[in-house]
Order: structure tokens, then sequence, then C-alpha cells
């Protein structure tokens, strides 16, 4: 995948395409979140399933371009140079002029808000597809009304947007499924000094939504030993603003715990975490990343529903104890006592997982 630069204000990562005459283009505007981007690619894998040839441009944020890069459906990653929730009228103006030129035919808008749907406009393309919400009435000409009872997972709601206003619904979903680097494999694990001698469990401790997702450290570091004692070893995932948490587990375990927060970059966890041999995890982008490299999971869900967003493969085992307050989807537990991910204790994790 190489790099190009002709559109200003935007890195665009481009892979290579056959020449032939292509049936259609499309630019999706992508989600802003970890797990969703992942989620994302059943529609790309829908959409050329439907148009085969179709050229798939996405244009999302800059930490995206890692996962996008491992997407065998998208041909490049147009960065969005505007952080979350910024409007940026004249930047969205500016790119969407510079992508006139390149003469898409669609535009799928995967948020349902106002702003992501100004470049796709601002862009020309004659046919803009979303959700109806937030008064996008004109800047969504091809709108879709979005009923939660039939589309009730995420991954629905953007596969159905690839598929005709009169489908029947909901669709049925192709499961993600990420490239894996395996000279960065290499390259990672002398780098990191790490060994495959033993078998390797991933762990995902951290939650970016909040402490509602997030299953008790001291769980985890409980978890770790044992299967320490059992002759594994624990590689503990996550990005710099979770190395506070993850040492506090590798703390608490001791030996046979590998620290990897803040030492990683994206595309290099999607690589490291293709070489575990089963994922504990919670409802978090690493775990959707988990399942789209073909791992074993065990995820563990708390104010988050496994209804909503469940790891989209076989290979997963969901804890979920579906208390008369869950799912309440909120970040912080609003009665104080976090049952949902307390009552899920360690003998029960290992009993789930086939390693009592």
């Amino acid at each position: 995948m190489t790099t190009c630069s002709g559109l200003t204000g935007a890195r665009v990562e481009k892979s290579t395409v056959a020449s032939a005459v292509l049936m259609q283009k499309i630019l999706v505007a992508g989600p802003s979140w970890v797990g969703d981007m992942v989620m994302a690619q059943s529609l790309y894998q829908t959409l050329q399933q439907r148009h085969p040839g179709v050229v798939i441009d996405v244009l999302a944020p800059a930490w995206s371009g890692p996962i996008i890069q491992r997407m065998a459906e998208v041909r490049r990653h147009i960065e969005m140079p505007l952080g979350h929730g910024a409007l940026g009228l004249k930047q969205r103006y500016r790119l969407g002029k510079q992508l006139r030129a390149e003469g898409y035919d669609q535009a799928i808008i995967t948020p349902r808000s106002f702003k992501s749907a100004l470049t796709p406009f601002f862009a020309h393309i004659p046919r803009r597809t979303g959700y109806t919400g937030e008064q996008r009435y004109g800047l969504i000409n091809d709108r879709r009304q979005l009923d939660k009872t039939v589309l009730t997972q995420t991954v629905q709601r953007y596969v159905a947007l690839g598929l005709k206003y009169d489908a029947v619904l909901p669709p049925e979903i192709s499961y993600p499924s990420l490239t894996i680097d395996v000279d960065n494999q290499q390259r990672l694990l002398q780098t990191l000094d790490l060994s495959l001698e033993q078998p390797v469990v991933g762990f995902m401790p951290a939650a970016e939504y909040g402490p509602a997702k997030r299953w008790p450290p001291d769980y985890f570091a409980a978890l770790a030993q044992q299967l320490v004692a059992q002759g594994k070893q624990v590689w503990l995932f996550g990005s710099a603003k979770d190395q506070p948490l993850c040492d506090e587990i590798a703390g608490s375990a001791g030996d046979g715990v590998v620290n990897l927060a803040g030492r990683t970059q994206l595309g290099d966890a999607v690589d490291l975490i293709a070489l575990t041999d089963l994922v504990v995890s919670n409802d978090s982008g690493l775990m959707h990343i988990a399942a789209a490299t073909g791992r074993k999971i065990v995820a563990i869900y708390g104010s988050s529903s496994p209804s909503y967003t469940p790891p989209l493969t076989d290979k997963a085992t969901v804890l979920y104890l579906n208390l008369e307050c869950s799912p309440c989807f909120k970040r912080e537990c609003p009665l104080g006592h976090y049952r949902c991910l307390r009552e899920i204790d360690v003998s029960y994790v290992l009993e789930k997982a086939g390693l009592l």
C-alpha cells in the first residue's frame, strides 16, 4: 500500500487496483470508533458482492488508517482532518471540493450526524445514502428510515445502507476479516522480545467508553495468575491511555504477564492479537479486532449488550448476565454496584473458556 498526496489536507493511502473498467465508485464516510470501523468491513464486503470490481474509498479519521489498510475490499483511506465532534465547515468544504475530481457515483454515510454528510455533499456526489436524522434533508438524497426493531445490530445497520432501499431486512452478514502482516509479526516478536514457546492468552482489559464496560482489574490479575499456573503466558493489549490499568494488572499478576499497552501501534496490535491462542476481552474495539483475526474469544459484557454489538465470529463465547438493570449503556454504573461485571467471577470465565 502506497501513500498518495494528491488531496491537500488529507493523507490518502492507496492499494494497487486493476486498471479494468470499473462498474461503480463509492465513497464511504466511515465510523469514528475502532470496533465500528471493524464492523463496517461487512458493508464493504456486501458492496463487493453486489458490484464486483467496485472501487471503495473510506473517508475516516487518521487513527483508522491501520485498520482500513487491512481490508482487502477498500482501495484507499482518505483522512478526515478534523477531530471527533468538530464541525470544521471550511475544512469539510475544501476536502469535498478536492474530492469532486474523483467522480464518485455514490456516497454512503454511516454516521447519523449532520456534519458527517457535509463532505459528500460538497463533493457533488450524485447519490448520497444515509439514515434520516439531524435534519440532513438535502444533504442525504437517498434517505433510509432506521427501524431499530428490525436492524437490532450495529453491523446490520451498516450493511443495509449498501443494499437497495426495498431490500429484505435484516440483511445477511459477512464477518469482517483483517489481513495479517507476517513480516511485521516477526519484527514485533524480535523487537518486543516475545516468545511463542508457551500458549498465549491475550487480555483486552480496557474499554474506551467507560468503567461500566470493564471487568474489574483484580479479576483480570487473578485470571492471569491461574493461566500462568497452567503453563500459559498472558499478553496485555491497550493504548498508551490504558497503560496505568495494564500496569496495575501486570503488577498484581506477577511473572508470565507481558504488558504491551502503549508499546504498539494499532496495526501492530492487529498482528500480535492474531498470534494469540485465546482472547479474554471486554466489549471493546480490540475485541472486534480479535474477532476479525479469527481468534477464539471470551467476550465479557457489562453495561452494553451482545445483541447490539456482538463479536462477529463463530469462535466467541459471550458472558452476559442480563440483569434486570441491563443493558443500561451507561459509562458508569448508575446504581454504583457494577453487578453486571463483578458477578462474572474468574472461575466462571475459566469454565466457559474450557480451561478448568
